[in-house]
């Protein structure tokens, strides 16, 4: 039974693992079988003769289920919920978003949970990256969000990227050639080389906002998940959650090294709106509704260095002179649009 308006996860589902992060684990549910968790002693075990997998298919049925890890950031989900709903939600539209909502887990579910992750690691077949670090016991809730896997529309193909900054950090040098995202790339670049390791590649983030459609069908050739570049261009194109990102950007532009004190809090969402993830879901038939949605939204937090970190990187862009495009070792440089255009990134990207 719901409590204080926020409903709880039957006690019998299934749950299967998807992915995970530095932060999160994410499954998927299989509302066909109930959650069985195997010969235990343990009485704080999911017991699927109490379950009420019969309530689940319309309280999950496009869903996900998000699982908090205990890390050092340790930010409780419910801050979390409140942030996106107060903060991120009233930005945009319903549909433009990766929603997400509370949910209370049963008892024993994170239990179980981190018990597979344990078992994953002896099999091998968990990340190496991911070993030791496992869902925090003192999260009582669980978020679930919305399915963009292909799951159960295996004809549909996912892309997804990172827009990153789709304007110029406003403290970049008036006569840079490069974005502040394609400075980064290129001073990354040059590290990796100097450890023998590849250049990463990729677009430059004001391609996704040009009024040219070829620039972004050039873009496109860096995003992974579709294979048809031309459709996923053709849906991106001047497309209404790219340009309203755009317009947010510009408003909220205390990034850079002119933005507030790096112990203040205001940065965080000014910085949370060039780190989300744009999802394409795009069906098989061309006649049927293409999703896009921004992912990602979590509140970034200032605090605990990153506020300085942030400014730090932008005093290394600058000083070091990667706003300038100084690599000239550069063997996989795309090239920025900004150094095409020569004009202030701010100027030719206004709508």
């Amino acid at each position: 039974m719901a409590r204080l308006g926020i409903p709880d996860l039957p006690s019998g589902i299934k749950l299967v693992y998807l992915a995970e992060g530095a932060a999160n684990v994410v499954y998927r549910f299989d509302l066909t079988e109930a959650f069985i968790p195997g010969p235990t002693n343990r009485p704080d075990l999911p017991d699927t003769d109490d379950t009420t997998v019969h309530e689940a298919p319309g309280l999950l049925q496009g869903k996900l289920l998000r699982l908090r890890k205990d890390t050092p950031a340790n930010v409780p989900y419910k801050e979390i919920e409140q942030n996106f709903d107060t903060i991120i939600r009233p930005l945009f539209k319903l549909h433009e978003l990766v929603n997400q909502s509370l949910i209370r887990l049963p008892p024993g579910l994170i239990h179980h949970c981190n018990e597979r992750l344990r078992a994953a690691e002896e099999s091998g077949s968990r990340a190496f990256k991911r070993h030791g670090t496992y869902l925090s016991l003192t999260e009582p809730y669980g978020l679930l969000i919305t399915d963009m896997t292909t799951y159960n529309d295996p004809g549909a193909h996912l892309a997804e990227l990172k827009p990153k900054w789709l304007l110029q950090s406003p403290s970049a040098p008036a006569d840079a050639d490069r974005c502040r995202t394609c400075a980064l790339k290129q001073m990354r670049d040059a590290e990796a080389r100097s450890r023998g390791q590849e250049e990463q590649r990729s677009f430059c983030p004001l391609s996704l906002v040009s009024e040219k459609f070829e620039i972004v069908l050039r873009a496109t050739e860096y995003v992974k998940g579709c294979w048809d570049k031309t459709r996923l261009a053709e849906i991106l194109f001047r497309h209404p959650v790219l340009l309203r990102l755009l317009s947010l950007q510009k408003v909220h532009q205390r990034v850079g090294l002119e933005g507030p004190p790096p112990k203040t809090q205001v940065m965080s969402l000014d910085m949370t709106l060039r780190d989300c993830t744009v999802y394409i879901k795009i069906p098989q038939d061309e006649g049927s509704q293409v999703e896009v949605r921004l992912g990602d939204l979590d509140l970034k937090s200032s605090a605990g260095g990153k506020a300085q970190y942030w400014r730090d990187l932008e005093t290394d862009l600058i000083e070091g002179g990667w706003y300038h495009g100084r690599d000239e070792d550069a063997t996989n440089d795309h090239g920025c649009l900004l150094q095409h255009s020569k004009v202030p990134a701010a100027l030719a990207l206004l709508p």
